[in-house]
């Protein structure tokens, strides 16, 4: 069972408590900026609580109490603010995070613009993640599909994710389940807007109406 007050998240006979809010649109809100989300996809059979066995973990300040292992995905084209905020916000909840990059091959079936090379776009995030002083708690991984190692890691607790990739993250909690694995609690970030206020994307930076920053051209 899955109750929701303005301050905690309680799942079945075990807890899990969080600093959080709710927001209108009826989403559970960490720092106004990460979505937590609980759905069917938890499935309560296959949770597994202990119920003299509370776990209780703080994510306003994740310090000590970081996820262990956490995944994130993408094609990582022309990186710009919201990969790099996208990047700082997952290495903010996990000691260990698994990174995986989108193949040319896989990425230009899915693409309707060019794309950089795979080694490129690697380079470029070992290069942020390593000025960042993240390097050490990276795996870099290809993606050959969207799920990655994500269905059959058992090491992993969490995957995070853009608003426009949340559906994936359900459809691998779906997947593990079935499997018999335990689902992955899902951190869904928020795109990051240009001065416009519509999103930064690689297409946009690409098509010259923004910077990787977000500012206008011309």
């Amino acid at each position: 069972m899955l109750n929701i007050d303005n301050r905690f998240i309680f799942i079945n006979t075990g807890y899990i408590e969080f600093p959080i809010f709710q927001t209108n649109a009826g989403r559970v809100a960490l720092s106004s900026i990460i979505f937590i989300f609980f759905r069917k996809i938890l499935f309560e059979e296959r949770l597994n609580f202990v119920s003299n066995t509370r776990k209780r973990i703080q994510v306003q300040v994740m310090g000590e109490n970081r996820l262990k292992v956490v995944a994130v995905g993408g094609t990582f084209d022309v990186m710009h603010k919201g990969h790099w905020f996208l990047l700082e916000e997952t290495f903010n909840v996990s000691e260990k995070v698994i990174i995986g990059i989108t193949t040319d091959e896989f990425a230009s079936a899915h693409k309707t613009h060019p794309i950089d090379a795979y080694a490129n776009r690697f380079r470029d995030v070992t290069e942020w993640i390593d000025e960042k002083g993240f390097l050490e708690r990276a795996e870099i991984v290809p993606l050959n599909d969207p799920f990655g190692p994500t269905i059959e890691n058992d090491d992993l607790e969490g995957i995070v994710v853009s608003e426009e990739t949340e559906a994936t993250a359900e459809v691998i909690n779906k997947m593990r389940v079935e499997k018999g694995g335990k689902p992955l609690l899902i951190f869904v970030i928020t795109m990051v807007l240009a001065d416009d206020g519509k999103p930064i994307s690689s297409t946009r930076i690409r098509k010259q109406e923004v910077d990787r920053y977000g500012h206008l051209i011309g």
